[in-house]
């Protein structure tokens, strides 16, 4: 089969790379233009690029899709049989998805129809989903609403995070999408809607998982210790605070429960006072925090200008005093 494929970032280069490594063609890959990254605003290419480039494979960066004419000429020059789309970053319109033998798919991060949109891994474990998955879906000009060839679902940890559950979705992406061009090769397209299902047919809760914006990494110490673990979890490593008038990234932090505390005979001056409370400094472990419930255990943690730190080298860098608001 010949193959363009479409994607972005990390998680779509490891489904690039298994495609890349079969039996069939990849002619062309498109991916976002290079963005300016770091202090130097140096500008950076996606990794998708950067591994298309790598394996000398031709790279196309549209700065816009809808409307372009000349690109759209260039997709249909191709000639190719499917376009395989994960991750890419733009809604492809109807006149890019029918330029295909076999159309357009996608590997879509989730249960569908439960969270449709642009992040559902973040949101799978903002709201404390037991399971998630993958589907390759047949792309229509609808937001991830197309019928579902191949899925399979995955429990979630409990202490799963972005980068831990976004590894085991990618490697999972891949391995359906071997699954689904296997069967569209063998059926062609008008011989697949058997094999096809309706997002309804799954009979779940239709949920949008909206972009993640930049509030939403602000950690609020009125919440619940379970809010703002799964927060740091979602979003990591990049929930934060504000301590001493400096940003402070919140990597890694352990809820802490009345038996813990008892059995590990942890010192604090009490776990009922307001939220957002220094009550504990523990060695060669860290900061005990007092949230909406439970208290919090910072284990680790980023402080602006600083490397990541924990442990005793968190606690002599932040210089805590118990009974001191945590948060300015």
């Amino acid at each position: 089969m010949r193959i363009i494929f479409w994607g972005t970032p990390e998680y779509s280069v490891k489904s690039l790379d298994v495609i890349n490594k079969s039996e069939h063609e990849i002619v062309a890959v498109i991916t976002q233009p290079d963005k300016k990254r770091s202090r130097g605003k140096k500008l950076v290419a996606s990794p998708v690029k950067e591994y298309a480039i790598k394996e000398n494979i031709p790279v196309f960066t549209p700065e816009s899709i809808k409307n372009n004419i000349d690109f759209i000429s260039q997709l249909k020059e191709l000639s190719c049989d499917l376009f395989i789309v994960i991750a890419y970053g733009k809604i492809l319109p109807k006149v890019i998805l029918d330029i295909p033998k076999y159309k357009s798919w996608n590997a879509h991060a989730s249960l569908l129809p439960r969270w449709r949109g642009a992040a559902p891994i973040q949101w799978s474990i903002l709201e404390g989903d037991e399971f998630t998955g993958v589907g390759i879906m047949k792309m229509e000009e609808g937001l991830d609403t197309g019928d579902v060839l191949v899925e399979k679902k995955i429990k979630i940890d409990e202490k799963e995070n972005l980068k831990t559950l976004s590894k085991r979705l990618s490697n999972l992406s891949s391995e359906l999408l071997m699954k689904a061009i296997f069967e569209i090769e063998n059926n062609k397209i008008n011989d697949l809607n058997p094999l096809l299902k309706k997002q309804t047919d799954f009979q779940r809760e239709l949920k949008y998982a909206r972009m993640i914006n930049k509030l939403d990494y602000r950690i609020n110490w009125q919440n619940s210790s379970t809010d703002i673990f799964r927060k740091v979890n979602a979003l990591y490593p990049r929930a934060n605070t504000t301590y001493k008038r400096k940003n402070l990234k919140i990597i890694k932090i352990k809820i802490l429960t009345n038996d813990e505390i008892q059995n590990n005979n942890y010192k604090i001056i009490s776990n009922i006072l307001k939220p957002g409370l220094i009550i504990g400094l523990i060695e060669n472990e860290g900061i005990i925090i007092t949230t909406k419930t439970d208290p919090i255990l910072l284990l680790e943690a980023k402080l602006e200008g600083k490397n990541v730190s924990s442990q005793n080298q968190l606690i002599q860098q932040l210089n805590p005093v118990i009974g001191e608001d945590f948060s300015d």
